[in-house]
């Protein structure tokens, strides 16, 4: 698409960086009802077709399966697009796909428009995490990861009262994906108008653009002496993998998003198994993902705060990891009460603890590769968390059809703990220019 003329500016937008950052959590607030509307009607789904968990767990998979995949490409492709058409080109994508899913009759049909629906979404978090790095000094990162994430829990509040209402009112589950799946098309509308480069930005006020211009010139100088100097200018996977702290990055995501997805794909299935009706149980999701939402303000706040005060980027991203890493186990808790308050608060520190944990594995791409690799590096990391998912899913339905969902809940505080470990281990830096 082409880009306007500076000269031709009537306005400025001023810190025009937290519009965008505004506009990338708005994005992920629209990819997380589309994906959570499945989630939320599959215990009437479960009825109506007549599903065990296995069943539902392979529509999931064939979700996560795209995702999986198209994680390491889509991250490929904005590399060589750029953010502005990349995103564009995804969100019409996984909209139209969701919008199709009413047309699905069945197990395998809605697998199919769920594989198309992950394979549109899976753009998303590189070319967010791209945007930041385009737009935002290393100092405010963690802020801006942390805002778009949230999108992730606000859109996960969102979708169960949203979908819940849509579904009594039409009484009919197909109109729900219809309507839920138009909202990426407003956002396309915006993101159009509102996203290029900072160099080119019509909009941009000078002194912004000067601070961006200047960090990215202090970026540059500073990868001269860093461990991913050899990766500099070049988007190869191969040489990627080379690099030590790409492997705690993948690993780090493929170890904890599974805990994020067992809540988000199956957190009402396991309302229903406890004895506690959906309607009835509306802040049961909300509570849970609003502390997800704070979860990842904290993450990125804690380490921004410690980066002015003389930390080293690298030690305060670590020392957030740590902290939730540990504060992921409380979710075993879950598994030996019934009492709702306690249930629900359980879920939620987990909750609170895993974005956290989540905002600090998604800036490091950007805090340890140059721009032009931070999307690859950030989409291998999704395709590492979708084989996690992907794999806990398919165990999450067997073990909960054969036993119970105890099991898995202790599991799911433990994993945590070692992915904690192999970011600690894997990802370091030795020369580092505090931000």
């Amino acid at each position: 698409m082409t880009e306007p003329a500076a000269g031709k500016s009537r306005y400025i937008i001023h810190r025009l960086r937290w519009w965008i950052g505004g506009a990338l959590f708005a994005s992920t607030v629209i990819n997380y009802i589309d994906r959570q509307t499945l989630s939320v009607l599959a215990p009437f789904l479960k009825v109506q077709y007549h599903w065990t968990n296995s069943d539902f767990a392979l529509i999931i998979i064939s979700f996560r399966a795209a995702y999986a995949i198209m994680q390491t490409v889509a991250g490929r492709l904005l590399d060589y697009l750029g953010t502005r058409l990349g995103l564009i080109l995804s969100v019409c994508w996984y909209s139209l796909a969701a919008m199709s899913t009413s047309l699905a009759g069945g197990l395998r049909s809605l697998a199919f428009c769920r594989f198309l629906l992950g394979s549109g979404e899976a753009a998303n978090w590189p070319g967010a995490t791209k945007a930041v790095s385009e737009w935002f000094p290393k100092a405010e990162r963690g802020w801006a990861v942390a805002l778009f994430d949230s999108g992730s829990s606000v859109g996960g509040a969102i979708a169960p009262a949203l979908v819940i209402w849509l579904f009594h009112n039409f009484h009919s589950w197909k109109p729900v994906f219809l309507i839920t799946g138009t909202l990426g098309f407003l956002w396309v509308i915006l993101w159009q108008w509102l996203y290029y480069p900072p160099e080119t930005h019509p909009h941009i006020s000078p002194e912004e653009k000067a601070m961006i211009l200047e960090n990215k010139r202090i970026e540059r100088e500073a990868e001269a002496h860093a461990v991913t100097q050899d990766t500099a200018g070049k988007v190869r996977w191969r040489d990627l993998l080379k690099i030590r702290q790409t492997y705690g990055i993948i690993l780090g995501r493929m170890l904890t998003d599974p805990v994020w997805f067992f809540i988000t794909d199956w957190f009402a299935i396991y309302l229903v198994s406890k004895g506690f009706k959906i309607e009835n149980s509306l802040m049961a999701f909300w509570i849970p993902f609003l502390a997800a939402d704070l979860g990842n303000f904290f993450g990125g706040g804690l380490s921004s705060f410690l980066i002015r005060r003389g930390w080293k980027v690298l030690a305060a991203r670590k020392a957030v990891i740590v902290i939730c890493g540990i504060g992921m186990t409380l979710i075993a808790g879950a598994a030996f009460v019934s009492n709702y308050a306690l249930l629900i608060s359980l879920f939620a520190v987990s909750t609170f603890a895993y974005a956290a944990w989540s905002t600090m594995a998604l800036a490091l791409p950007s805090d340890l590769y140059p721009s032009s690799s931070v999307a690859s590096v950030s989409g291998l990391s999704g395709t590492g968390a979708g084989i996690g998912t992907i794999i806990s899913t398919w165990l999450i339905g067997r073990v909960s059809d054969r036993y119970s969902f105890e099991p898995v809940l202790v599991a799911a505080s433990l994993v945590p703990l070692v992915a904690t470990i192999l970011v600690l281990v894997l990802v370091r830096k030795s020369k580092e220019k505090t931000a």
